[in-house]
């Protein structure tokens, strides 16, 4: 009966999706993530003994921060985003990428230009169909990074400037989080603030479950993950971590476009992913698989091709070798505004790396041979 009652309350209480709903809700562009990264450590600090914030903004929570032995469970804070890169006489703003950003899903969208005296509300303008079709000979014209533009209602270049606009501003979109049907969820970069929310969830039920680990746990939300994986390479090398299990998201195959045979057979509802590929520590790997059958949690694998793309990779290769896994979380549509998970798999994420952490221990044989 007491196993039951502590699997009962090791899900999503009113708390936890109030502060889920605010995190997704705010903007934490790359090299930007400073107002996100207070509200995640503000609703960490009750779980954890200390905090630590790094020159670039990874933020870090620490339960045992004596103990010699590290683990590390990880995710990354920043979303993609846009930077001004030129104002025109007539008040209109063009961009350039800051990360993986899609030019595609930007035309009419509704966005946030972060300036020096505030938000300012724009739009991505587009021309309507009729002019696009009689000004390019029924050819239509396909969004590019140097014909997007931006309006913010400005009629020139001063009008922008009196703003609050300069050059570098970075850009958000607005949407934020909402909920469909079937225990569906949609936001802006989920990609990875929902594996924010998840590792400060194990944090969470770590503390209300007054479980003791043997070892230092270190929650990390890193920063810059969207332009190279640079927040984790700083701060691994800070912590020197002896394991890290890191959680990102990654693609649901199941819908349209989405090549099965390259990106593998992965669904929203069906569980967490587990990948197969260099960066990824087999014995830690089975670890966690062996802890997901104990707990009857459903999971689903993968393979990745040379690196995983996430900050596995950095914590991998790390100072003298780290061992590591990537737990994923599947996700629809991707670098979008209408980034779509489960909430089943957002449970069973948080399960799995909650029971995994206290299987753990500084004996634990992650010996390669």
């Amino acid at each position: 009966m007491a196993a039951k009652k502590e699997k009962s309350s090791s899900f999503l209480t009113d708390k936890s999706m109030s502060f889920l709903k605010e995190y997704i809700n705010n903007a934490s562009p790359v090299g930007f993530e400073a107002s996100g990264q207070k509200i995640w450590l503000n609703y960490l600090k009750p779980f954890v003994d200390t905090t630590f914030v790094d020159p670039y903004g990874t933020a870090v929570g620490v339960i045992n921060p004596d103990a010699p032995f590290k683990v590390v469970i990880e995710a990354h804070a920043d979303e993609i985003s846009w930077f001004v890169n030129y104002i025109t006489p007539e008040g209109l703003l063009y961009l350039k990428r800051n990360g993986g950003v899609d030019h595609q899903v930007a035309p009419a969208q509704r966005v946030f230009i972060h300036g020096k005296k505030g938000n300012v509300p724009a739009v991505f303008g587009w021309p309507a169909i009729h002019t696009r079709l009689s000004n390019n000979e029924n050819k239509e014209p396909q969004p590019k990074v140097e014909n997007l533009f931006l309006d913010c209602g400005a009629r020139n270049r001063k009008e922008v400037e009196e703003l609050g606009i300069h050059i570098g501003a970075v850009v958000t979109y607005q949407e934020g989080f909402a909920e469909l049907a079937n225990d569906y969820y949609i936001g802006r970069a989920f990609d990875n603030r929902v594996g924010g929310f998840m590792i400060a969830e194990v944090a969470r039920l770590l503390k209300e479950n007054k479980k003791k680990l043997p070892y230092g746990l270190y929650i990390v939300n890193a920063v810059q993950e969207e332009i190279g994986l640079r927040g984790a390479e700083m701060i691994a090398r800070r912590i020197k971590p002896n394991v890290a299990i890191i959680t990102d998201v990654t693609h649901d195959t199941t819908t349209p476009m989405v090549n099965k045979i390259i990106e593998g057979d992965v669904a929203c509802g069906k569980g967490p992913s587990l990948a197969f590929g260099p960066a990824v520590h087999n014995k830690l790997l089975q670890v966690v698989q062996d802890v997901a059958e104990k707990s009857s949690i459903p999971v689903q694998l993968r393979a990745v091709s040379r690196s995983t793309g996430t900050d596995t990779d950095s914590f991998a290769y790390a100072n003298d070798g780290c061992p590591s896994v990537l737990i994923s979380i599947p996700l629809r549509y991707m670098h979008t505004t209408v980034e779509m998970l489960h909430k089943s798999d957002i449970e069973n994420t948080i399960k799995l790396m909650y029971d995994t952490v206290l299987t753990l221990t500084p004996k634990t044989n992650l010996n390669y041979l």
